[in-house]
């Protein structure tokens, strides 16, 4: 019986776990209150113990009673979070409010930390670099364990960067830039390596497209991440329908992963649902597995025990807390995590940037042209309707998307302030907002399109061979 139960365990995950946990706790409070038979108190003490084992095993650490596992913090977008009409997974971001999702409810619901002050400050002690627009502009803005990175690097142990990108289409977008300008960054300050994993195998899964399509899309999109400036001799990148045949350690971590996570599970995370083929089901252990330094034994000489810190979109939480719950009971490190905000699409916050919809992105690939043209015609407005009553009232700049691009792409923190002065006051007209930003993006991807001219396929291949980088292990 014993056997049987245990075995049922298997099947929860970790914060139902918890709740059995409390519940038979609770249980066994009662039978000894009452005075029960000593052999019902035994077994149902029994019962207390294997549950609390299983709930170790899952997790890595010992049931504390009124503290859940925040990992599997569960996460609904169903009518009980109608209040805020926010609607987050990898694959839809929407909001009905102007000024786009409300992250600080996100970081609730996700039981993720908010990057404050105190961390950005130790960031900079711990490296010696200023930090980051993005950290101080809140751009990047929650985090999981990025204080055990920092421990880990001021004890000169070693910690890998982990990010990716799906090949949507052949084209990026300047929102596609965030993630890849900051990783840059963070690579440069610790020195450490980097995998950039490109999942090319989800987009065939998802999307309307053949393989070779998906390839195609995948080595394009190679061009633009090389062309952001990344070093050769410490970064890798991979298309999944490329490394997977070659790596024999990357797929015995995916199995590994597919193992110990159950369908309930990927259902209750993902949104699964019984039509879905069995491609899409298993697909999360595969952006799981990079995560884990034996994925990657050409570089890390077959090590463990090396932690990864992962930048990425909040939109791709799921699939890591996932990974997060299933590390220990693989004898690896939960990686780490530091999530930025969603870009938001020429017509306003309320979704995030598509390469899909021409009209809501400006692509890398858009001339001076067509970037003008965008920003004036679309690019939502936070003026009012007149020029008389913009100079009375000022406009706002929590909902006028030319300003939000700017505190993603203009550097310089006192013209930005200036800006928003300006524009709040009534002072600056929406179109001369337009006409800064149109200024600031045509050299910004001007000098993209000139960088990714010189990356040739010889470029592109030496980045994908799977080799050793700069670092001993």
């Amino acid at each position: 019986m014993a056997d049987l139960q245990n075995c049922d365990f298997c099947s929860l995950n970790p914060l139902e776990l918890f709740e059995q946990v409390t519940a038979q706790g609770e249980k066994v409070r009662s039978l000894k209150a009452e005075k029960a038979p000593k052999d019902e108190i035994d077994t149902a003490v029994k019962l207390l113990l294997s549950l609390k084992l299983s709930y170790k095993t899952a997790t890595g650490e010992e049931y504390k009673p009124g503290s859940p596992p925040a990992d599997f913090t569960p996460v609904s977008n169903g009518p009980g979070d109608t209040e805020d009409n926010d609607f987050v997974d990898p694959w839809t971001v929407q909001t009905s409010n102007a000024k786009g999702v409300d992250y600080d409810k996100l970081i609730v619901r996700f039981g993720s930390s908010k990057i404050d002050k105190d961390l950005i400050n130790r960031i900079e002690r711990v490296t010696g670099h200023k930090p980051h627009h993005f950290l101080c502009r809140g751009i990047f803005f929650s985090h999981r364990d990025m204080n055990q990175i920092l421990d880990a690097y001021e004890n000169k142990k070693p910690f890998y960067l982990y990010t990716g990108r799906g090949p949507s289409a052949e084209a990026m977008h300047v929102g596609h830039l965030i993630p890849f300008t900051f990783t840059k960054w963070l690579q440069e300050v610790f020195n450490v390596p980097l995998v950039i994993q490109i999942t090319d195998d989800e987009k065939y899964l998802w999307k309307d497209m053949t393989l070779e399509k998906a390839y195609q899309c995948a080595i394009e999109n190679i061009k633009d991440i090389i062309a952001c400036g990344f070093d050769i001799n410490k970064t890798f990148i991979f298309s999944d329908l490329e490394y997977l045949g070659m790596s024999p350690g990357f797929y015995r971590n995916i199995v590994k992963i597919q193992k110990h996570v159950t369908f309930n599970q990927v259902k209750g995370i993902f949104g699964f649902t019984d039509s879905d083929c069995i491609g899409k089901i298993s697909f999360p252990a595969i952006q799981a597995a990079p995560s884990f330094s034996t994925s990657f034994p050409q570089i890390f000489n077959n090590k463990s025990n090396i932690p990864c810190l992962i930048p990425c979109a909040i939109d791709q939480d799921p699939y890591f807390r996932m990974t997060r719950d299933v590390a220990p009971r693989l004898g690896f490190s939960k990686p780490a995590l530091l999530h930025s905000v969603f870009f938001p699409a020429l017509q306003g916050a309320q979704t995030k940037m598509s390469s899909s919809d021409p009209n809501s992105s400006i692509f890398l690939t858009d001339t001076p042209k067509q970037i003008k043209t965008k920003i004036n015609k679309h690019a939502f407005s936070g003026g009012k309707d007149t020029v008389e009553e913009h100079r009375k009232y000022g406009g706002n700049c929590d909902v006028d998307v030319s300003y939000m691009y700017l505190t993603f792409f203009l550097e310089d923190d006192d013209k930005l302030e200036q800006i928003k002065q300006a524009y709040t006051s009534g002072a600056l007209l929406t179109g001369e907002l337009k006409k800064a930003l149109i200024e600031t993006l045509q050299p910004l991807i001007a000098a993209h399109q000139q960088r990714r001219k010189q990356i040739t396929d010889e470029i592109v291949k030496e980045f994908m061979t799977p080799r050793k980088l700069a670092f001993d292990y």
